[in-house]
């Protein structure tokens, strides 16, 4: 069975093919295509409210490469999400459409709270008892999950993002709201865990290499890695880092929010564990098709 997810955010759009197998009983998920494109969508919307025409075409492009590999690839079932920069623009469903008429791809405009439901779906298997943050910053909305004994007992998404917060189009009131959500629910909770999902946090991990806890960052260490950054500029982030251009502008806009989040908890430790909605997407993608037999 091949099964493939399609993110469309503010700041890229992510493909992703998965083999699903079975062997002895044992089910296996494999990537078998992953696909990045730096469209940032979010920069149109954020100060026009539209995708412009120019970024309208190089979509409906990308949109049209991407149908003919799920076609050579002959997948079994897909799902193609957008998130904020699509549900904030004044011609996101009319674009939307136009991919479905004109390609035959299906696109799914979610709310901030669908998205962090499918984000969640791959994280299941990290709760525990404990008490557990899940903060997930894209380039133009944040999304809070709140577990405590492995049940969910809040979620919210904010208006504040990566490529957002770099063009300074976050209204001063959310960063305060967004606090206040943390608070209300972690206030008197202790040694609370945080887990960090977004293309930015995986990159800060893998430049705080090396370090002692596999898949966990401390708070300073966050902090240590963005403050070499800091004192990077942009070609240096490129050029030494070998950061991608879309990648080296908004990292350390997106490492705030993680860090501003975890202040507010006063949380002093975060599980980045790579994954993020195309990875619950694939999952949603499973659940729905595991009575088909797997190859």
């Amino acid at each position: 069975m091949k099964l493939a997810a399609v993110d469309i955010g503010s700041n890229a759009i992510r493909m992703q093919i998965t083999s699903v197998t079975q062997y002895e009983g044992i089910i296996k998920f494999k990537k078998v295509e992953y696909l990045r494109f730096p469209l940032r969508l979010g920069l149109d919307v954020f100060h026009n409210q539209k995708i412009s025409e120019i970024n309208r075409r190089k979509f409906v492009k990308l949109m049209k490469a991407f149908k003919i590999l799920i076609d050579l690839y002959e997948v079994d079932d897909y799902m193609a999400c957008a998130t904020s920069a699509m549900r904030e623009s004044v011609n996101g469903k009319e674009i939307a459409l136009e991919v479905r008429e004109e390609i035959g791809l299906k696109i799914n405009i979610i709310d901030g709270n669908r998205e962090a439901e499918l984000i969640n779906k791959s994280l299941n298997k990290f709760f525990d008892e404990k008490t557990y943050l899940h903060i997930d910053v894209g380039g133009g909305s944040t999304e809070l999950n709140i577990y405590k004994s492995r049940e969910k007992i809040a979620s919210k998404s904010f208006q504040i993002g990566s490529v957002r917060a770099l063009e300074d189009k976050v209204a001063t009131p959310v960063w305060s709201t967004m606090e206040a959500f943390v608070h209300k629910y972690l206030e008197n909770s202790p040694s609370v865990i945080s887990i960090g999902t977004g293309g930015n946090i995986n990159k800060i991990f893998e430049l705080s290499l090396p370090h002692k806890n596999k898949r966990y960052l401390d708070y300073e260490k966050i902090e240590e890695v963005l403050g070499r950054l800091q004192t990077l500029t942009f070609e240096e982030r490129v050029n030494k880092l070998n950061l991608n251009h879309d990648r080296a502008d908004v990292i350390i806009p997106a490492g705030k929010i993680y860090q501003r989040v975890m202040q507010a908890a006063k949380s002093k430790k975060m599980l980045v564990p790579d994954l993020g909605l195309k990875d619950g997407i694939i999952h949603v993608l499973y659940e729905r098709n595991k009575t088909k037999k797997p190859l």
